[in-house]
């Protein structure tokens, strides 16, 4: 492992130099947030793959890029006289030390009182959230808006993962039924709409309504739903390219009956491995 001091600052420098109007480089000067917010979303779903192989010298390097992101947007911050990088880590520190009293002490959102477990613990970080956006709310100077329970949900989050959100926050507050069967019933339900649909927006329209009930089903049973639909994604590619090279470069005339042996043939073979889906 290095030993090489961790230095911030020698990264704030970099990226001010990049971005130096005479000597800068002509494509860093010529972003802005909203030319920057793409490159950052996939550099963390770069770092998420990195993390799915377990490829540790990968993780290193995207985990570094996704920092550089970081430290992109806070010098376009500081240079609009907003923020500067020093002040994203010392809003982050102080937000860390706040949500955890039971570690750093008791401060006015928590008395210190340990969890008893991790989802416990993660019940008190919404509840402390919750806290701090009221105070946001109420505060000196903040101006007067509609609260929701549904405030804080990202909009530019994943579908899936954001449609979890949303129903997790409902819940807390009762917006929930008090069985999974439910949940299954209304699936049922949104599926007939789905097939009843008249046209093509209409179908789209239930089919997001199919896909909302999906998300909330998996999160009542402890899914993560895009975490899940990630590993069909992946399943899938598997099965499908292990397919392609049994059957070789005919696979594409095939009838959709030997395609579907082939698949047969890979799930069968799949199964018998230690690791097997």
């Amino acid at each position: 492992m290095s030993t090489a001091p961790l230095s911030l600052d020698r990264l704030a420098g970099i990226m001010a130099a990049l971005r130096h109007k005479e000597n800068g480089c002509p494509w860093d000067l010529a972003q802005d947030f909203d030319t920057i917010a793409p490159y950052t979303i996939e550099e963390a779903y770069e770092v998420a793959e990195a993390i799915a192989l377990r490829d540790m010298a990968e993780l290193k390097k995207e985990l570094g890029d996704l920092l550089f992101q970081v430290v992109f947007h806070s010098r376009l911050a500081e240079e609009a006289g907003h923020f500067a990088l020093a002040d994203v880590v010392a809003s982050l520190a102080e937000k860390m030390e706040r949500r955890h009293p039971h570690i750093f002490g008791a401060n006015e959102f928590g008395d210190g009182t340990r969890a008893a477990d991790a989802d416990a613990q993660k019940d008190e970080w919404e509840r402390i959230k919750a806290a701090e956006r009221e105070v946001a709310r109420t505060g000196a100077g903040a101006p007067e808006k509609p609260v929701s329970a549904l405030d804080g949900v990202a909009t530019a989050l994943p579908a899936l993962m954001r449609a979890e959100k949303l129903q997790a926050r409902a819940a807390r507050v009762g917006f929930e039924w008090a069985e999974v069967a439910g949940v299954r019933a209304k699936l049922d339900e949104e599926l007939g709409e789905f097939d009843t649909a008249t046209d093509d927006a209409h179908r789209a329209e239930e089919m997001g309504d199919v896909l909302f009930v999906l998300a909330n089903l998996a999160r009542r049973h402890g899914i993560d739903p895009e975490s899940a639909l990630r590993a069909g994604n992946a399943k899938f590619e598997r099965r499908f390219r292990a397919m392609e090279r049994l059957a070789g470069p005919n696979f594409p005339s095939l009838s959709l009956d030997e395609q579907e042996a082939y698949w047969q043939q890979v799930k069968a073979e799949e199964r018998r491995l230690p690791a097997a889906d």
